[in-house]
């Protein structure tokens, strides 16, 4: 499988990773998702051991850190064999410090998913979400004394805005604290927010993205169409799931699929896999974290790789999954010359 620098970092890892939100099964959230015990989920990281794919994504949150303690189950006796990536700020217990990223809460968190994990460090720590109330150089602060200590190796962030990650940056560089290397984002063909202000942030100052629902929460699997009902084992059944999730207008989602399913006939490929390989051919993307309820999905999904669309295929779903842009960037991308290079 091919390797990617991780940002501005000497850190490679592969272009695909694999998510656990599929692990533990605790609460509707989750269940929906997936609900694979130790069992499972040693021989999905076998799976993906087998075809190079070697970094795994966690969270504390995901079925309220079970998760974490399959995962660190899976990969028992050939932890130097992979890449573990997990994130702390969402709320885990009921106390009035339980959440955020002040250092109270993040040595907490970091230390928690340590022993979850069962491991001494974590190769990728990311906040999964900006706290606006506990200020920049606090929370940058704690996570540079985390790299220092050697729980982190390296520092990414989730589900920030333009100004959140450009403030965070310019208080790293400040400081010579360490600086956030990747930004987990949600990105996808009916997704595109991400390329107004993310992906020319990630251009100019080196953080790359490392895509979590890359398939548009659950429906660009191919599984999804126009004038049929969604299918029983889908995750878009729970209606928890989709007040969470993004919303997108079914007559935009039908519109996508259809081109997905012209380039997918072209290419002897699945719909799911071209939609990821797109991903793989776009600016900053140096990881797409994919899902697997089971070892078939799984090794679907890892067909994604060792093949390209041409810039022909591209430019037909580029056109389908066009968005609306809003102000300013339609009036920015009005002049070319001024765009950032990647």
């Amino acid at each position: 499988m091919d390797v990617r620098k991780l940002g501005r970092s000497g850190l490679m890892v592969p272009v695909l990773s694999l998510g656990t939100g599929t692990f533990g099964g605790g609460g509707e959230f989750f269940k929906a998702w997936g609900a694979a015990g130790v069992k499972e989920a040693t021989r999905l990281v076998d799976v993906c051991l087998e075809a190079g794919m070697n970094m795994f994504d966690s969270a504390d949150i995901y079925s309220d850190g079970a998760a974490e303690e399959i995962l660190g189950k899976a990969i028992a006796g050939r932890r130097d064999e992979v890449i573990v990536s997990t994130k702390g700020t969402f709320r885990l217990g009921k106390g009035s410090n339980d959440a955020g990223s002040s250092r109270y809460h993040l040595i907490r968190a970091c230390e928690g998913s340590l022993k979850r994990l069962a491991t001494d460090y974590i190769d990728l720590y990311q906040m999964h979400g900006f706290d606006a109330q506990t200020p920049v150089e606090e929370t940058l602060r704690t996570l540079d004394d985390l790299v220092r200590s050697g729980k982190v190796r390296y520092i990414g962030c989730s589900n920030f805005s333009g100004w959140h990650l450009m403030k965070s940056l310019s208080v790293s560089e400040r400081y010579g604290w360490e600086r956030y290397v990747a930004h987990q984002a949600y990105y996808s063909l009916i997704g595109r927010d991400y390329e107004w202000e993310l992906l020319p942030l990630g251009i100019d100052q080196g953080v790359s993205a490392v895509v979590w629902s890359p398939l548009g929460w659950g429906r660009l699997t191919g599984k999804i169409r126009r004038g049929q009902p969604i299918p029983k084992e889908s995750r878009l059944q729970s209606q928890v799931v989709l007040d969470i999730g993004p919303k997108v207008e079914e007559e935009y989602l039908y519109q996508v699929v259809d081109a997905l399913d012209a380039v997918a006939k072209e290419t002897g490929k699945t719909v799911a896999q071209v939609a990821l390989n797109w991903l793989l051919q776009r600016p900053t993307v140096a990881n797409v974290i994919i899902g697997a309820r089971n070892e078939e999905q799984l090794k679907q999904n890892l067909g994604a790789v060792g093949w390209t669309l041409t810039a022909e295929q591209m430019g037909v779903l580029n056109a389908a999954s066009a968005p609306v842009v809003a102000y300013p960037y339609w009036h920015q991308r009005q002049f070319e010359r001024n765009q950032p290079v990647a």
